[in-house]
């Protein structure tokens, strides 16, 4: 005969409540690890006259972007419009940022600033690699 525990539960439900459990777990633990992990994407630009260093970032998409960018000279910013994106760096400062490339596509990067009419030659681009 089966004895009841202290709770009220015999040894064998016991064990079968806790093969239930491991099964579980195993099962929980199998599906998230087929599950794409999110990438993630570090950039040090630096911006001088009158260009960006590096010119082309390149991610995939729904990677999360951090941006440190650094300014060798005067002010810049980095704008992005379609990410909605303006960063400004003040002179010989350092701004970091971080998005999510949520839009797969090429998408041009730029100074807006107009304390020199140089700052507008200032291009590069952001290359969004479609996700699998």
């Amino acid at each position: 005969m089966v004895r009841p525990s202290r709770d009220g539960r015999s040894r064998s439900d016991t064990i079968l409540l806790a093969l239930v459990m491991v099964t579980v777990c195993a099962g929980y633990a199998a599906s998230h690890a087929q599950e794409p992990a999110q990438g993630q994407r570090s950039f040090t630009v630096t911006a001088s006259k009158y260009t960006f260093a590096p010119v082309r970032l390149e991610v995939a998409q729904d990677d999360l972007v951090k941006v440190t960018m650094t300014s060798a000279d005067i002010a810049h910013s980095f704008t992005i419009d379609a990410y909605r994106i303006d960063r400004r760096v003040g002179p010989k400062q350092t701004v970091t940022f971080e998005f999510r490339a949520t839009q797969s596509g090429t998408f041009k990067i730029y100074c807006k600033l107009t304390q020199d009419a140089r700052c507008k030659d200032m291009h590069g681009e952001l290359v969004v690699n479609k996700g699998q």
